[in-house]
């Protein structure tokens, strides 16, 4: 098998091209930056941006599997570019696809594309996309999904997986952040502190992809549809902040602000930002107030029983394995890896 992994060099890729080594499959990425330690171990890395509509082309030529990681993320920023990136980005994988008789094109999205600011509670794929959004990711990424849903072929099989909040070594966003604000202080509980959330550790993460790509074909229950992914129970996210802080070596979240207060905050933050044409990232925004302060939990039962997810590694195991690296982001500021 020869697959490509776009942004195999990010915090979920690069999880999942070591997966694919480690099963003997011939691995290519396709990245913005070049990753000398993954040509050491064998991997083929193209240098180019989504948005390069012939580069995305070339690097799919005679690949069995396409795994589309690669996106923008974040919670601000130019609508434009993640336009660019994350929508026409996967217009372009899918177009690479086709003109290569690419045979399977296996989807990263996220749970934020059904996201509508109501409690989700053991939530499955039955929910709607909302008519509208807070924030340009999660648009951008349904857009990109329902194209990737849409392309489902004789031709071309596809399927998109819904990871939450992925979590582990070498993340560069999500906990590094976390716990930059909690040393600084600046770190405040949203809500009661009693929600909870689904989690999906990212070893767990990387392997629902190659099991989502085994059986599939154009034909397949899970071909054409979407699945969230994530570890089996729901946690409730601020005592698993605290085990990650404690983790680290950092004392746990003690300010608080009522859920109602934070989303008011983050539409003033809005709308400052807006106006000031600020491009860093607000303290607080509507969507981040209602992420941080209410139930968002899903089910993983269509993923098992469509293509036989299984998370292999347990909550206990990944956080025995991230360990080290939490005890050193509590001492010192780390460098944060690119998203791509």
């Amino acid at each position: 098998m020869v697959a490509l992994v776009t942004g195999g060099g990010g915090f979920l890729g690069r999880h999942l091209v070591e997966q694919l080594l480690a099963r003997g499959e011939t691995v290519r990425i396709l990245a913005r930056q070049d990753y000398p330690p993954l040509r050491q171990l064998g991997v083929e890395c193209r240098q180019a941006d989504l948005r390069d509509a012939a580069a995305v082309a070339s690097a799919c030529a005679g690949v069995d599997c396409v795994y589309h990681v690669a996106a923008l993320a974040g919670i601000w920023g130019d609508p434009r570019l993640y336009h660019e990136i994350n929508t026409l980005g996967t217009e372009h994988v899918i177009a690479g696809c086709r003109a290569h008789a690419v045979p399977k094109l296996v989807f990263t999205s996220s749970p934020s594309v059904v996201f509508d600011g109501r409690e989700h509670r053991d939530a499955d794929e039955s929910l709607a996309y909302p008519a509208h959004y807070l924030c340009a990711y999660p648009r951008t990424k349904a857009l990109a999904e329902q194209r990737v849903l849409a392309a489902n072929s004789p031709q071309l099989a596809t399927v998109a997986l819904r990871p939450h909040l992925v979590w582990g070594p070498r993340d560069g966003h999500l906990i590094p952040r976390l716990i930059t604000r909690a040393r600084a202080g600046r770190l405040v509980r949203v809500g009661s502190g009693e929600n909870r959330i689904s989690v999906t550790y990212v070893e767990n993460a990387a392997a629902a992809h190659w099991q989502a790509a085994q059986e599939l074909t154009p034909t397949a229950p899970h071909a054409g549809r979407a699945y969230f992914i994530n570890d089996p129970e729901p946690v409730r996210l601020w005592d698993w902040v605290a085990t990650l802080l404690a983790e680290a070596g950092l004392p746990p979240v003690r300010r608080s602000i009522p859920r109602g207060l934070a989303w008011t905050a983050g539409l003033g933050c809005e709308g400052v930002w807006k106006l000031l044409g600020r491009q860093a990232e607000p303290p607080m925004t509507r969507f981040l107030a209602l992420q941080l302060g209410g139930d968002h939990w899903y089910s993983i039962a269509a993923a098992i029983r469509d293509f036989g997810f299984t998370p292999p590694i347990s909550p206990d195991e990944g956080l025995s394995r991230y360990r080290p690296e939490l005890r050193e982001l509590g001492q010192a500021t780390p460098p944060v890896h690119t998203a791509h």
